[in-house]
Formats: structure tokens, C-alpha cells, sequence
């Protein structure tokens, strides 16, 4: 005897559902039904999809009112007990609704998506003509035919007189990819029968012959008929005298683009032997610490990764590594499948619908121990993990911008909590934050001090802009990194040159009255994209030609201001027409594959320079670079965001990491109109304790993280008095039911402070120790939900904004 009732959190993120619903299962699913199966239940007037998050045979739901189950979309869970679990915790950790929680867990494929259905109740002929038309000989229609033939308000009537009925179909995305292959009978005597028959067809006969060594084989056609020299009709001759028959097998769909020689595992230094002792340790005593490896670039702290993931496929369990960017993916896929085989599934935004899902049904149905990815990938539904891995801990991409806003690397804690196992957070620059709890015992730390390889580290030049201007050097490279680049282009070595941006040019400008040519959906100058001789917005994606003229003073004047990747791309051949440049930004890598393309062009010597924006900074790891540029240092220093500074000299260690990482020396030029800074000046040196010791000194003095948490609350609304007037409402209901202990900041505008032209108002709490301040949130939101929301007010609330 099953259950006879489910709990079901239902797919309407709304306040008033946000809990789980009673449904009665029908007496012939009862023995069948789980916990985390996706389920159809009637909600309201339609049919909406669930999750059963609970099973019980009890309801205080009278047997008059409870609903059944209309439809069971899941015959295996698509999500673990401990999923279920863990949502309920992202639920109270973020401040966001049960369903966005369980959905964030699932590939979009299995995300339902709803199409209306008109179904006929009546005869045809009762119906206008243009209505039986539509219909045909069918007895549903899609309600999409009724907006096109712009027939809605008689759909409207024929509803309400009760002719036609609406239903809601749930749609799968994703399916399974099947492809046809030749099934050999294994049956002897049907195949000399067959032989029999085919007397007269020698090609036939000679096929059935070969077919009897390999009886009850399943071949693919075109296998075969490399194989035996038949062609399609011979076979489906052959098929027709039953000797095979064709059958649909599933096939994964394969996000790997080329094949990988294996390597072995390699010797390690004294350092990173120790570092793996310490998380054997932690393994072998079922333990869930928490390691910040902290690591210079090129230290080797990816074989540290690799060995340690050896120990836990060795004990049969699984690993889950992060890496932060979708870029480094190919190349850190390629070290993961070089080592373990086919035991590596792959998940990041770089795959289709399809490939996505058939990498989690790999993860799901065990065919893979191993996954790596980026931040969506801490969900892989393993149900025995043994190590859980980021790279990059530092790296801002780890925390979700949308709901629910989690933090990977809370998750993975929260994660290796629950399989009682270690989570390694590597980094060669840690997040303030992370080397903070490290310094309190909370992480236990491991070091990395020296290059595996014993190499030096890269020398440091800074150049200063200023000084090159009053030489009289206009261009935007600094004497020594022409040079750089001469000696490079010489002996046929290769270099890196970063910038800190991305388009054509930053801004157009009237020189006359000063005009920026401004989005008119948001607070922000539009970028100006060279090859398509547009400007567009990279907030919500508007774009326009370029003006001949100000739109403000009508003057001629108006100039391309700043440096983007295709202008660089534009000097470097004007300066070094010989040499052969790769560009790697946004517009460069927008097909799929493209960052593998350019990574292995660049990996074989096909170019000199990789040029590019953030996404060349960290992980790449290629023998022939010598010379690392940085264009623009200053650009994330000047940001009005209290971790510009740490964010500065993360990207300048990481990006001058990537020279010298073999047997060749490195060289790093990086180019600042603000030499004297800190950040730039200790960012030369790639010493991380004496920035962390002055960084620490500031956030204490202003009272930031890691010293404080906090808290963003943002109001945004059509009206720029209206989203005022509700954060200072926000605000004002904060402090009276907050403690004295609290700061409430606020409101301000937001830093970008129209957006999709919605005008935006904040308020940043910080706080030391608050327990009230979930249960306080929780209701702000519920009179938000209640009231505000028909004002037209949107509110969202961060626990731990990445950006301020």
C-alpha cells in the first residue's frame, strides 16, 4: 500500500503559494509515486506543474475538497531527498520562493512550458464557419490559430456558452535524442530462410551471410555498410525478408568537440604533496572541512585537483568541480577528460537545451563521477559526493544575479555538510571575505608559495601613462610594451594583451557641449560598435546608428572617446603589420565553440597576440607566452564599489599569472594613469598578504565586509517619485523593526540608476549580528507582495550583493 497523499509545492511563484499543497494520488500511481517527481496538479481553473516535496497518508484537507493529481510527469525523481531539502534551506538563505529553488536545481529542458489548447465540446456544425475552418476535422485547436486569425472574442463566447473548453498541455523542452540503427535477427533459421529467398539477389545473399556471424548485433546503417559494401535498398531488401529490422536507440548528445590523449598523474612538489595529505586526511576521516588553497599562478594547484579527485573515484564516490567562466571550461574540460576518461560530464550556458540535459541524465543515471562547470553545475544530482572543488573562489560569476541569488560556494558548503565531505576553495588571490575566515580557523588554509616548476615569477614593469603622454607618446601602448611586443614578433613567442573592456570605444562625445550619447531606457553612455558602425546599450540591449551629428548642439564634432578590443586590434597592425592577432571578446565568441576555437588556434601557434577582455585573465595555461600587456589597470579601479580595489588587483595577479608558466621567462607591462595606487603597486609584486593587511585596514575603518554583512534592498519603478517614495518607505519600516545595532543606508539610487527604464532606489543594511533580520525581511516582502506590488513597485532583496 503507497500513499494516498502527495504535498506538492506548485509552479506560481506568487506569496500566497509559497508552501506545499495536498493532492490526492490516484489509487493506481500510489505504488509508484516518489518524492522529487515532477507532477501535472489542477490549480485554480488550470493544470499547473509540481513538485511532490512530501508523501502522507493524513490531510486536514476534507475528502470533498481535495483535488487528485491529474498527471505524473516522472516515473524516477528528478530530484533527490537532498535536494528537497536543500531547497527548502535556499528558500530561507535567500529570501526567495520554494519553486525558483527547485528549478534552479533541474536543466531547463525540464522546465515546463504551458501551451493552450481550445478542445471542441460540441458538434462541429454548431459553430460559425470561420471557427469550423480553423478546427478542420481536428477535435483541438492551439489557441495561437485563434490570435492569428484575430478570433479571440469569439473564442470568448464560445467558451463562456460552453462549446469549446481550454486546456493547459505541458510541454517537455527536452528530448531525448534517438537515431535509427540495424537490429540483426538472432534467429539462425530465420536468416538461412532468408537466404533461401534471396537466390537470385547475390548482393542480398552476400549480405545475410555476413549478417550470420554477427547474429542478434544492433549496427548503425552506415557502419554496416562500410562494412559489408551494401548500399540502403540491399538492406531494406534484407530487412523485408526479416533477417533485421530497424530499432531507435538513445544516444547522448556529445558536448566535447574533439577527442583527448590520457596522461598520467604527475609528480607532485613538497607543497602540494602536503596540501593533499591535509584533504586525504579530511576524506578519510568523513569530515566536512572547508580548505582555502591559496596558490600562486602556475603553482600547480589543478594537479592538486586532479590527484585529489583520483582519491575519491578510487573510494567510488563522485566530485563536482566549479570553474568560474565559461571560457576556462574547455580547457579545464580537456585536463578533467585527459585523466578520467569518460567518467566527466560537462555543464555550463555555452551547451544547447539538449546537450544540457543529457549531460544531468548522465549525472542522474551514474554514468559520470565526475562533473565540471560553472556556477550552475554545484547542482549536479549526485547522491554520493566525495570533494567538491572551486577554482577561482574569488571570481564574482559564482554568485547568481536573479532569483534565488545564492553564492556557489554556500551551496557547496552546505553541500559537503551534508556528505560529511571536504570542499576545496582555490585561488591565488582569495576573496577578502574567504582568507579572513581562513586567518579565524573557520577555512583551514593551504599554501602554495612556489611555481611547480620551479619557475620565477614574472617581472612586474608599470608603466605610467601620464609620463608617456608628456613625451609626447599618443598612442595606447607605452614605449616598453612596443618593445615587448618587437622582441616577441623576433623570436617567435607568443603574448597576451588585456583590456578591461569590451566594444569598439567606450563613448561618443561632442567636443563642443560635452554630450555623451546616452541609452534612452537607461543611465548609461551606449558603446559604440565598430563593425556594425552602431551604438548599443549592454544593459538591455538597445542600439541605434552612430549620430553625424549632436543631437543636443547640432555640431560636428562628436568623436569616438576610450579604447576597445577592435580599436587595439586596429593599432597593433598598424604598428606590427606582420603580426598575427586573435581577438577573444563578447562579439568574437558569441557562436558555440568559438572560445575553444580561438584557445586551441592559439594553443597550436597559429597567432602571436590573444587579445581580449576579462575572459583571458585567469586559467589559461600556453608554454609559448612570454609578455603579458595590460592596456587599461585603472579601468575596475575607479568603479563606485567598495571592492574595486580587491577586484583591480585580482585581475592584474591573475592576468600577469598567465607569463612564464614554463620553461620561458615571463615578462608584465601594465599600463595605469595611477601608478602610486596600491592595488597596481602591490599587484606588481604578487604578494597577497601585505594588500589583504591594507585592504583589511580600510573595510574596518568604513565598516565594509568582511568586518560588517550586508544586505541590499532595491525598489525600482516606471516613476522616479514612486520608486523614492517606496524605498523610503522601505527604509523607514526597516529601522523601526530592526535593531539599534543596524545601519540602514539609504535610500539612494543605485549606481546605474535607470535601467530598462525602470528608476531605481536602494537601501544597503549592515549589520555584525542579527537574527531578526530574515523573519523582518521575510515581512517586508509579504507587505510588498500584498500591497506595493499593484502600485507597479518591483523589490528585490539581496542577503550578499556582489555589487553595491
Amino acid at each position: 500500500m503507497g500513499f494516498s497523499v502527495a504535498e506538492v509545492i506548485v509552479d506560481v511563484a506568487t506569496y500566497h503559494v509559497d508552501r506545499p499543497f495536498d493532492y490526492a494520488v490516484p489509487q493506481e500511481w500510489r505504488e509508484i509515486i516518489e518524492a522529487g517527481c515532477r507532477v501535472k496538479v489542477p490549480f485554480g481553473p488550470r493544470n499547473v506543474l509540481g513538485f511532490i516535496v512530501g508523501l502522507k497518508n493524513e490531510t486536514e484537507v476534507p475528502p470533498n475538497k481535495i483535488k487528485p493529481i491529474a498527471q505524473i510527469l516522472d516515473i524516477e525523481p528528478v530530484l533527490t531527498e537532498e535536494m528537497l531539502k536543500m531547497a527548502k534551506w535556499l528558500k530561507n538563505e535567500t529570501i526567495c520562493y520554494e519553486i525558483d529553488a527547485l528549478q534552479v536545481m533541474l536543466p531547463s529542458a525540464l522546465r515546463a512550458k504551458y501551451e493552450k489548447i481550445a478542445v471542441l465540446q460540441v458538434e462541429l456544425a454548431k459553430l460559425p464557419q470561420e471557427v469550423q475552418t480553423l478546427f478542420g476535422k481536428r477535435q483541438k485547436a492551439n489557441f495561437k490559430e485563434f490570435e492569428k486569425a484575430e478570433l479571440l472574442p469569439v473564442l470568448k463566447e464560445l467558451i463562456a456558452s460552453g462549446c469549446v473548453t481550454i486546456e493547459n498541455i505541458v510541454k517537455q523542452q527536452g528530448s531525448v535524442k534517438e537515431v535509427r540503427m540495424v537490429e540483426i535477427t538472432s534467429d539462425m533459421q530465420v536468416l538461412e530462410k532468408a537466404l533461401e529467398s534471396a537466390s537470385r539477389a547475390a548482393k542480398q545473399r552476400q549480405l545475410i551471410i555476413w549478417m550470420q556471424a554477427h547474429l542478434g548485433e544492433i549496427i548503425a546503417p552506415h557502419h554496416l555498410y562500410e562494412e559489408t559494401g551494401a548500399t540502403a535498398t540491399v538492406l531494406q531488401g534484407v530487412i523485408e525478408k526479416g533477417a533485421a529490422r530497424f530499432v531507435q536507440e538513445e544516444v547522448y548528445r556529445d558536448p566535447f568537440t574533439k577527442g583527448v590523449t590520457r596522461t598520467q598523474s604527475l609528480q607532485l612538489t613538497q607543497e602540494q604533496n602536503v596540501a593533499l595529505q591535509a584533504i586525504s586526511k579530511s576524506m578519510d576521516a568523513a569530515d566536512a572541512t572547508t580548505f582555502l588553497l591559496r596558490g600562486v599562478t602556475g603553482s600547480g594547484k589543478t594537479e592538486v585537483y586532479l590527484q585529489a579527485i583520483q582519491k575519491v573515484l578510487d573510494e567510488g564516490k563522485e566530485a563536482i568541480m566549479l570553474v568560474p567562466e565559461i571560457s576556462l571550461t574547455p580547457q579545464m574540460t580537456e585536463r578533467f577528460r585527459s585523466r578520467f576518461g569518460e567518467l566527466v560530464a560537462v555543464m555550463h550556458s555555452g551547451l544547447s537545451v539538449g546537450e544540457k540535459y543529457d549531460e544531468w541524465r548522465k549525472i542522474q543515471q551514474g554514468k559520470v563521477s565526475v562533473v565540471v562547470g560553472a556556477r550552475s553545475a554545484i547542482f549536479a544530482p549526485f547522491t554520493n559526493i566525495g570533494l567538491i572543488i572551486l577554482d577561482e573562489e574569488h571570481e564574482s560569476t559564482y554568485k547568481q544575479e536573479d532569483s534565488p541569488r545564492y553564492h556557489a560556494r554556500d551551496v557547496a558548503i552546505w553541500r559537503s555538510q551534508f556528505y560529511q565531505c571536504p570542499v576545496i576553495l582555490g585561488s591565488a588571490t582569495p576573496a577578502l571575505e574567504s582568507f579572513a575566515r581562513a586567518k579565524k580557523g573557520v577555512y583551514t588554509l593551504l599554501s602554495l608559495k612556489q611555481r611547480a616548476m620551479n619557475q620565477a615569477m614574472p617581472t612586474v614593469y608599470v608603466a605610467d601613462m601620464r609620463e608617456e603622454l608628456q613625451n609626447g607618446n599618443r598612442s595606447m601602448f607605452s614605449e616598453q610594451l612596443i618593445e615587448g611586443i618587437r622582441l616577441r614578433l623576433e623570436r617567435r613567442e607568443q603574448m597576451v594583451l588585456f583590456l578591461n573592456r569590451r566594444g569598439y570605444s567606450s563613448f561618443v562625445l561632442c567636443r563642443d557641449c560635452g554630450t555623451v550619447v546616452q541609452c534612452p531606457n537607461c543611465d548609461i553612455s551606449l558603446t559604440y560598435h565598430r563593425t556594425q558602425e552602431k551604438l548599443k546599450c549592454h544593459y538591455c540591449g538597445y542600439e541605434e546608428h552612430v549620430p553625424q551629428i549632436c543631437p543636443q548642439c547640432q555640431s560636428e564634432h562628436i568623436r569616438y572617446f576610450g579604447t576597445g578590443t577592435q580599436k587595439v586590434e586596429e593599432e597593433i597592425y598598424k604598428l606590427f603589420p606582420e603580426a598575427r592577432v586573435l581577438r577573444m571578446d563578447v562579439d568574437t565568441t558569441k557562436h558555440k565553440g568559438a572560445h575553444e576555437e580561438i584557445l586551441q588556434a592559439f594553443g597550436e601557434g597559429r597567432a602571436d597576440i590573444l587579445l581580449g577582455t576579462q575572459m583571458i585573465a585567469k586559467g589559461l595555461d600556453f608554454p609559448n607566452i612570454t609578455l603579458v600587456g595590460v592596456l587599461s589597470a585603472d579601468t575596475s579601479l575607479h568603479l563606485p564599489d567598495y571592492r574595486a580595489a580587491e577586484r583591480t588587483f585580482q585581475l592584474l595577479t591573475q592576468v600577469s599569472g598567465r607569463a612564464g608558466r614554463h620553461d620561458k621567462p615571463g615578462e608584465v607591462v601594465i599600463q595605469t594613469y595611477t601608478p602610486e595606487h596600491y592595488a597596481i603597486e602591490l599587484s606588481k609584486m604578487q604578494d597577497y598578504e601585505p594588500f589583504y593587511e591594507r585592504e583589511m585596514f580600510l573595510r574596518r575603518r568604513s565598516g565594509y565586509p568582511p568586518y560588517y554583512y550586508v544586505a541590499l534592498v532595491q525598489v525600482s519603478h516606471e516613476d522616479v517619485m514612486m520608486a523614492a517614495e517606496y524605498a523610503g518607505r522601505a527604509a523607514d519600516w526597516l529601522r523601526a523593526n530592526l535593531s539599534e545595532k543596524v545601519a540602514i543606508i539609504g535610500p539612494t539610487t543605485a549606481s546605474i540608476s535607470r535601467l530598462q527604464n525602470r528608476y531605481r532606489y536602494q537601501c544597503l543594511i549592515k549589520y555584525k549580528i542579527e537574527p531578526n533580520l530574515i523573519p523582518v525581511l521575510q515581512r517586508l516582502l509579504a507587505m510588498y507582495r500584498a500591497d506595493w506590488i499593484k502600485q507597479g513597485i518591483l523589490m528585490t532583496v539581496d542577503l550578499d550583493p556582489s555589487t553595491i
